[in-house]
């Protein structure tokens, strides 16, 4: 069931993130690549991973991102189950702060 995810063309398109400089050129890289939607998406996960991590329950993050209870059980499982991969972006942004 699960899709390959290392190709090419993954490849590339991490290649080209990665030459990225600034928030404004992933703004303008990001708005070409993604509908405002895919985006929005994605950026509400990120939210709602963070909220998890501080501990906060379906109902607030439901509340304060708009986001479904099967959004949040994905991401919740995610974050128990995964390559630790928001973990490790978390760890790197708070280094920074």
């Amino acid at each position: 069931m699960s899709k390959k995810i290392h190709t090419e063309a993954v490849d590339s398109l991490f290649e080209a993130i990665l030459s990225l400089k600034n928030k404004e050129e992933c703004y303008t890289f990001f708005e070409d690549v993604c509908t405002i939607n895919e985006l929005l998406s994605l950026s509400q996960r990120f939210e709602v991973a963070k909220m998890l991590r501080q501990k906060k329950t379906y109902l607030e993050i439901s509340e304060k991102t708009g986001a479904s209870t099967a959004t949040i059980s994905r991401v919740n499982r995610s974050l128990t189950y995964g390559n630790d991969g928001y973990e490790m972006v978390f760890q790197r942004m708070e280094g920074k702060e």
